[in-house]
């Protein structure tokens, strides 16, 4: 009996030796897997504080009372709207509707320009074969590397010699030649990454290469398309460089209104009058892509797994 009994105790043993370590391991993947998401947490909320404080300052400093211009109270204090009537105002000399007007068209054209031309060339670079892609891909994107205020000089005597300083294409131009990269580079990116068995299969049942791409892969492209859009509008919108020297009163943007503010006291700097512009700037913005967010996270990580 005893020589039956201790194989089995050993073999009882080990077993309850092999739970025993189970059970550690999982207390210690829970604790590591609990570890990473406080971690990530953490890091949630320091990223969210680090990108909303300022824009969380500026609301409150918008709706202060230009005396307590510099308090430095974290909350709504000395409430008041004059700040908003003073942006809007006209007979100060700001034109901030104006400008919005304008930002709007000019982000709008180029946005729909870098759409049409960067969707095709996207394609073109991401699923034909031909010589010396990686050149043209490569002076796509080498022209998105010249910093602005290089270009400012020359831009400024080509556009005088056309007659087009303070016009709409002034800034168009420029704004495209920045915007277009950026959409080619990410529409590639996606273009890559879809499967070409739906092209084929299109293909196969009768399409042409053109309604393929019309049909089967630009709705399946819509998300990044979606999020290059917005990016190219911001990218527009915010430009003030090149705006600041090619615009007029009548065609400059918000950036260059805005820092042309004059408030309702002089000698002074309307530090509120301006956040409240800045209030009212970024407000489109914000609607845009809380009405797109679905589309635009749906863009962002399209294209993260090969399918």
């Amino acid at each position: 009996m005893s020589a039956i009994a201790g194989p089995a105790t050993t073999q009882a043993e080990t077993s309850a030796l092999r739970g025993e370590r189970t059970t550690t391991a999982h207390k210690v993947g829970r604790r590591k897997r609990r570890s990473q998401s406080t971690r990530t947490i953490v890091s949630a909320i320091v990223i969210s504080l680090w990108c909303l404080l300022p824009f969380y300052w500026m609301i409150v400093t918008s709706f202060r009372d230009v005396g307590y211009t510099f308090d430095t109270t974290p909350w709504f204090t000395h409430f008041t709207f004059d700040n908003y009537v003073t942006a809007l105002s006209t007979n100060l000399g700001n034109h901030l509707g104006l400008a919005l007007l304008n930002s709007l068209i000019i982000g709008g054209v180029t946005t729909v320009v870098c759409l049409l031309f960067g969707i095709f060339a996207a394609y073109a670079l991401a699923r034909l074969d031909f010589r010396m892609k990686g050149i043209v891909m490569g002076v796509i994107l080498g022209a998105s590397m010249f910093p602005g205020v290089a270009l400012l000089t020359p831009l400024f005597q080509l556009f005088t010699s056309w007659g087009w300083i303070g016009t709409y294409q002034a800034l168009i131009l420029p704004d495209i030649s920045f915007a277009l990269p950026l959409t080619v580079y990410t529409l590639v990116s996606f273009f890559r990454e879809m499967p070409w068995d739906l092209e084929e299969a299109a293909r196969i049942d009768g399409c042409t290469q053109a309604q393929a791409f019309r049909k089967i892969i630009l709705p399946l492209a819509a998300p990044a398309v979606f999020t290059t859009a917005i990016l190219a509008f911001i990218a527009s919108w915010n430009e003030y460089l090149i705006a600041s020297q090619l615009t007029t009163d009548a065609t400059q943007t918000v950036t260059v209104a805005i820092a042309g503010f004059t408030g309702s006291q002089p000698h002074q700097e309307p530090y509120t009058a301006v956040m409240a512009a800045g209030v009212v700037v970024t407000v489109p913005l914000v609607i845009l892509v809380l009405i797109f967010q679905r589309r635009i996270v749906a863009g962002l990580t399209a294209g993260g797994v090969k399918g």
